[in-house]
């Protein structure tokens, strides 16, 4: 998958041999076989041309990286935990990535309603935006599941 995406186009099992060619040495029929499987599980769909075929990934390599850290996050049993070790792994950079990742979704800043104001004064120890970190809602702009890895 690393060379489809890569090349971001469709590309033939000729393309991807050349390619691992320069770093070792592997048999047309192998790479045949696996970009093969990955068209079986999904991961690439084909085109003929000829007597062969071109692939292309039908993911792109950050969707799928979210899908497994989705899939992960899932399997948790305290998900706020799960998200502080996660954090606490990353370096400086992940981190920076990660605050314009927020900024992102988040969109451009509004002001808070009253309502939120009044919550807060009225339960001064509960943080309503901690609800959210405890019941995260499915995120409808995620990627498609892949069933296999």
């Amino acid at each position: 998958m690393t060379r489809v995406w890569k090349w971001n186009r469709p590309v033939t099992v000729r393309e991807v041999l050349e390619d691992l060619q320069q770093e070792r040495s592997i048999a047309y029929t192998t790479v045949m076989t696996v970009l093969d499987n990955l068209h079986q599980k999904g991961w690439v769909r084909r085109e003929a041309e000829g007597r062969a075929y071109r692939y292309e990934a039908v993911s792109t390599r950050a969707a799928y990286a979210a899908a497994l850290m989705n899939d992960a996050w899932a399997q948790s049993d305290n998900p706020a935990a799960a998200l502080v070790a996660f954090f606490g792994m990353m370096s400086e950079e992940q981190r920076r990535a990660l605050a314009d990742a927020v900024r992102m979704v988040q969109g451009p800043e509004t002001p808070q309603e009253p309502e939120a104001d009044q919550a807060a004064t009225e339960n001064p120890g509960e943080n309503p935006d901690e609800k959210h970190a405890e019941n995260p809602a499915e995120n409808p702009g995620a990627a498609p599941r892949d069933g296999g890895r």
